[in-house]
């Protein structure tokens, strides 16, 4: 039988099941089963109480009732029966028999991420069942947006309040396994996104139990900030991220946000802490999402890498024309910010950024390419436009497949958001399922943060931004192959065979080269790679040809026929791209 590991959560031990939760606010505590039974908690110290039920076994529903008489879920349950504010459920984490328990990871310099919401495709099963479609693509890693259990059934994922239960809305405990199980045996890597920097507004009723896990003194977008001063709530959230990776087998996690958490040490003693709890010799990897471009961070062992915002948002002036909101930084010379993100990682590193008046980043140039993530998009940058517009129905259709180029075939770790391989055209966007007060606060808000983008006031009324709580939102969201997707699905299968082949063998001790800018939308990027040999991508995504050095060596990819002829007359089309090796 499985033995009690966790502090937080009811677990299954060999004598019924202990059932323990941090409640510092009370003096007492019961516990509530769904049968009608009642019991009192037992004060355990620092705030703990605990209550072991041998009559308790898997399925079990419970929650807990406060001294007033509420009762509330379990904040570490593993599972939720009937929404967050139903009733938490006793899960066996054994019950599911792993068909690929030996399975180590793949090593991060072989990844090409898919990044998925698992509720547009359907749910755990769907997104199985497309797996093996992804593998033939050349995918090697998929990245699941958040799973912590939310209120309602349509979310982003990132306003979980249940850390520990995999959504219900997703199906069953074990198709989630299922999922993990199925990609291993496909040679591909699982990562899970987490948020440690806040809870959701709904359902989250750890604050009941425990408003010692924030801090009023210091305010965030969410409210007041996580307190990770306190012993308990590193805990709660170390023991989630081990949890994970131990009872569900990811191969890695993707951190929202860190720059929100409000403690400077948090990142390395919790990636220092999960590492010692697991096997050694599996390959887990950490992944950054970080607005303050910390290279310290990115430097540590434990820490893989990051998402490179700087890539998306240089590209994206680039391609678009768009300079409004963030772009604004990316506004001016944005093919040179481009140049510096290739050859050393970050645009900005200590250089302040325009919209804020504020320094931005560290010095990265000594970082290997394969600490950066690479996208043209994903939810973040699709979903939180005004009506989720994708790159296919902004930018010129030649220039953004030149820019795919670039991002499959340089050495950073390539990132491609769910649809983007079939051309999809259909917009993703911000979606809940909040009700009433909540409701219609979310839809004002999200009105707010629009008043003032150019984007809407260009073509798009405030009453024509989608209501982010309306099921026609979120069915709109799901990617349907768009008008060219035979296209696009062969080159990105082309690409990353190319990929495969020749660029990953070579990725270990890479190193970026100085750019050379061709134009105001096209550049030479050179990076050496293992063994002394170089490659080397000129790009443009300009409408005008350019003028271009000598290049040299075995040509791995070129965007159209007469591209290789004309680079040799010292000349690069427009919307074109090629790739040699020497």
């Amino acid at each position: 039988m499985y033995v009690h590991e966790y502090g937080f959560g009811a677990q299954i031990v060999t004598n019924g099941t202990l059932f323990r939760i941090w409640a510092p606010e009370h003096d007492s505590l019961q516990l509530e089963l769904a049968d009608g039974p009642v019991f009192d908690l037992k004060p355990a110290g620092d705030g703990w109480f605990e209550v072991l039920l041998e009559q308790a076994q898997s399925g079990t529903r419970y929650r807990y009732k406060l001294p007033d008489g509420t009762s509330a879920a379990d904040p570490a349950a593993r599972a939720q029966s009937s929404d967050v504010h139903g009733w938490s459920v006793v899960v066996d984490p054994t019950s599911y028999v792993w068909r690929h328990p030996d399975w180590l990871g793949r090593p991060w310099h072989e990844m090409v991420i898919y990044e998925i919401h698992v509720g547009i495709l359907g749910g755990f099963k769907a997104v199985t069942d497309r797996l093996a479609g992804l593998a033939a693509l050349g995918i090697t890693a998929i990245q699941l947006m958040p799973l912590a259990d939310f209120s309602g059934r349509r979310n982003w994922g990132y306003d979980g309040v249940q850390l520990f239960a995999p959504a219900e809305a997703y199906g069953p405990l074990e198709e989630l396994k299922e999922l993990i199980d199925t990609a291993h045996a496909l040679r591909m890597n699982v990562f899970l996104d987490v948020v440690y920097n806040h809870f959701g507004p709904d359902g989250a009723y750890i604050r009941a139990f425990a408003p010692q896990m924030f801090r009023s003194d210091i305010k965030t977008p969410w409210g007041d900030a996580i307190d990770f001063r306190r012993t308990e709530v590193r805990s709660f959230f170390i023991e989630n991220a081990i949890y994970w990776l131990k009872e569900y087998r990811f191969d890695g996690l993707r951190f929202d946000a860190v720059h929100a958490i409000e403690s400077e040490d948090f990142m390395e003693t919790a990636t220092r802490r999960i590492r010692s709890a697991l096997d050694p010799e599996r390959q887990i990897h950490f992944i950054l999402e970080n607005e303050a471009n910390d290279s310290a961070l990115l430097a540590s062992p434990l820490i893989t890498a990051q998402w490179n915002d700087d890539f998306h948002n240089a590209l994206h002036v680039i391609l678009t024309g768009e300079t409004h909101a963030y772009y604004q930084a990316f506004a001016d010379r944005p093919i040179q910010k481009l140049g510096r993100v290739l050859a050393e990682g970050f645009a900005y590193q200590g250089e302040i950024v325009p919209t804020s008046g504020e320094p931005r980043g560290k010095p990265s140039g000594h970082l290997p390419p394969t600490c950066f993530v690479s996208f043209l998009q994903n939810h973040d940058q699709v979903g939180n436009r005004a009506k989720g517009d994708r790159l296919t129905t902004l930018a010129h259709p030649e220039a953004l497949r030149a820019a795919m180029v670039l991002l499959l075939l340089s050495p950073q770790i390539p990132m491609l958001f769910m649809g983007e391989e079939i051309g999809s055209e259909t917009p993703f966007m911000y979606f809940t399922d909040y009700h009433d007060e909540l409701a219609e606060a979310v839809r004002q808000g999200r009105n707010r943060e629009f008043a003032q983008d150019p984007v809407v006031a260009s073509g798009v009324t405030l009453e024509e931004v989608p209501n982010p709580n309306a099921p026609e939102t979120f069915e709109a969201s799901s990617p349907a192959p768009g008008a060219q997707a035979q296209a696009w699905e062969h080159l990105v299968r082309k690409l990353l065979m190319i990929r495969r082949r020749e660029i990953v063998p070579h990725l270990e001790d890479a190193r970026g080269c100085p750019v050379t800018v061709l134009g105001p939308k096209a550049l030479l990027a050179r990076w050496q790679l293992h063994g002394g040999s170089e490659l080397a991508i000129a790009i443009n995504l300009g409408s005008d040809p350019v003028a271009t050095p000598a290049l040299q060596g075995r040509l791995l990819y070129q965007s159209a026929p007469e591209v290789k002829e004309r680079v040799l007359r010292n000349e690069l089309p427009r919307y074109a791209a090629a790739v040699f090796v020497s």
